[in-house]
């Protein structure tokens, strides 16, 4: 089973996707936001391309736990997403997660102009990678 990993921002929807047995994360893309409705547009036809069963949607939130205004927007996208598909959507807390992605970028050495490019990208693969991981403990027999 696959599951798409999302880190939605303002201007841009970092995705990653899991692999068949939903054990790793990869960074898939990412998609420049260009409206409500054509930002589902492209979410859908990468869900269908990958066979999607299962979406985690990171969750933006302040670190007292509370929600933002951006968590606002992140609604919005599930709202919208829920509309057009029939999957189970999951909100995951995405705290920390572009400072993890930054700092991954930066011990790679990738240069300012990459990682502008792949941030969000990669800040979805933490996400789902962090979904993932509390599945698997989750799991576990020991």
């Amino acid at each position: 089973m696959r599951t798409l990993g999302l880190d939605v921002g303002s201007k841009t929807v970092g995705v990653a996707v899991s692999d068949e047995l939903s054990l790793t994360a990869q960074g898939l893309t990412t998609l420049k936001r260009k409206g409500l409705h054509q930002d589902i547009k492209q979410l859908l036809k990468l869900i269908e391309e990958h066979r999607v069963e299962k979406i985690i949607v990171g969750l933006p939130k302040n670190m007292n736990g509370s929600l933002g205004p951006s968590a606002k927007m992140v609604f919005s996208l599930i709202e919208e997403l829920r509309k057009s598909i029939d999957l189970p959507i999951i909100t995951w807390d995405e705290r920390l997660s572009s400072v993890a992605a930054q700092r991954a970028l930066l011990e790679a050495d990738m240069s300012r102009k990459k990682r502008k490019r792949v941030i969000d990208k990669v800040a979805a693969l933490i996400i789902l990678q962090g979904y993932l991981d509390s599945q698997a403990r989750m799991k576990s027999p020991f």
